[in-house]
């Protein structure tokens, strides 16, 4: 079979393989599988041949295509990053300059500020406006070597509002080389319209969001806000109990500001991921490690907020498996998988080579993408990122800098400093 692409004489190829199907865990995370001196060969945007440079060209031996080479570059399966608000309106530096000032969250929401800001001008703007902006931000990630993200709604907290982002966040998938998979998160807050009726508005998530975003088949996965003073417990599991009977696939922000039990309630419902958990309780994390759930860390989140991060070493040690997403949002401008990485190793004390699994293949099993996603294996769909490291150690010691060189998505080179 004539390929369509083949790099080789890669310095290392961090392939990740051998995780489709349970995530790496504990240990593990340091296991990247790299080959010295590696290649990889493409068809029809899978990966058809992986291994050394000798074993690839001997395997296509004969074929007349064009071999592009990365000498004492570091090749990666292309980022993953599985939790981000990606689509909204209007930004929010000015609630950045009044934080700095030192005004309260609550000054900034009196002020007009924070998420009734976001609110109004998502609101108001139209699709396009919103496909325009979140393209910009998707693309200005795919220039940071991410190949796949995850974008949830949330900033229109009505059924207009909510399916005219996630029809956005569809536009934007058509439109890019990267995979965009759509998260329902209606119950993100509670609208001011719903101030002090919080049971009325669970309502109208479960009663008219979930089959509206349901009938327009508009989101794979459904997400919940559950903490204290937005969705308690009991409400967040009538929630996602409606959307898995619709047929989503489950998400919970849990235990972020206080313990309530979202990551217990995470496990308990099979969801597929848990994220932020910074007051997450030792007894559910264990109840998300034997419900395969995986826990998502934001640790730029806790950087935008100037807050506490999550123990990442105590959820390595139990062997629960972590991934790492930027959390993208109005509030946290972090479009950066290497800051991302960066802040793990820095502040969470990740090692670089468990950041750097927790980005990619485990980040893959936080989006249910294990099978075709997440590593550099024949018949997974070739996404790929050379950097300009000789080694993964150095990714998180050049801290937060864009190491990218070449990217590929989809068997495509959609950005590269090769030259004509």
């Amino acid at each position: 079979m004539k390929p369509d692409l083949v790099l080789t004489d890669i310095g290392q190829l961090a392939t990740l393989q051998g995780n489709s199907t349970e995530p790496k865990k504990g240990e593990d995370l340091e296991d990247l599988s790299i080959i010295e001196n590696g290649a990889v060969a493409v068809k029809d945007g899978k990966f058809i041949a992986v291994g050394s440079t000798k074993d690839v060209l001997s395997e296509i031996e004969g074929d007349n295509v064009d071999k592009l080479e990365f000498p004492n570059m570091l090749a990666l399966p292309g980022f993953i990053d599985s939790h981000t608000h990606l689509v909204f309106g209007g930004s929010r530096e000015k609630d950045f300059a009044m934080k700095l000032a030192g005004k309260s969250y609550m000054e900034i929401l009196e002020a007009g500020g924070g998420i009734l800001n976001t609110l109004k001008a998502t609101r108001k703007a139209s699709r396009a406006v919103l496909c325009k902006n979140g393209f910009s931000y998707a693309n200005n990630m795919l220039g940071h070597g991410t190949t796949t993200v995850e974008a949830k709604s949330g900033y229109g907290l009505n059924v207009q509002d909510e399916l005219k982002i996630l029809e956005a966040v569809k536009d934007i998938d058509q439109r890019m080389p990267m995979e965009v998979i759509p998260t329902f998160l209606g119950a993100h807050a509670i609208p001011p319209e719903y101030k002090g009726q919080t049971e009325d508005y669970v309502e109208l998530v479960v009663n008219e969001m979930i089959p509206a975003v349901n009938e327009n088949n508009l989101a794979e996965f459904c997400d919940v806000f559950c903490e204290k003073g937005v969705f308690n417990i009991e409400q967040s599991r009538r929630i996602l109990k409606a959307a898995r009977e619709a047929g989503m696939k489950l998400k919970v922000h849990a235990d972020e500001i206080v313990h309530l039990g979202g990551a217990g309630l995470a496990a308990e419902l099979g969801a597929v991921s848990a994220d932020h958990l910074l007051q997450a309780a030792e007894s559910d994390l264990e109840a998300m490690k034997k419900s395969g759930t995986i826990a998502t860390l934001l640790p730029a989140t806790a950087f935008s907020l100037d807050t506490e991060y999550a123990d990442a070493r105590n959820m390595i040690e139990m062997e629960l498996p972590v991934a790492l997403a930027t959390d993208f949002n109005p509030n946290c401008a972090n479009e950066s998988m290497f800051f991302t990485i960066a802040l793990a190793c820095y502040k969470m004390k990740m090692h670089p080579r468990e950041a750097i699994s927790a980005a990619t293949i485990n980040a893959a099993h936080a989006i249910d993408r294990q099978e075709t996603l997440g590593s550099i294996e024949v018949g997974k769909t070739a996404n790929m990122i050379i950097l300009e490291c000789p080694n993964p150690e150095y990714l998180s010691y050049r801290f937060a800098m864009n190491l990218t060189h070449t990217v590929l998505a989809n068997g495509q080179i959609v950005n590269t400093k090769l030259g004509p």
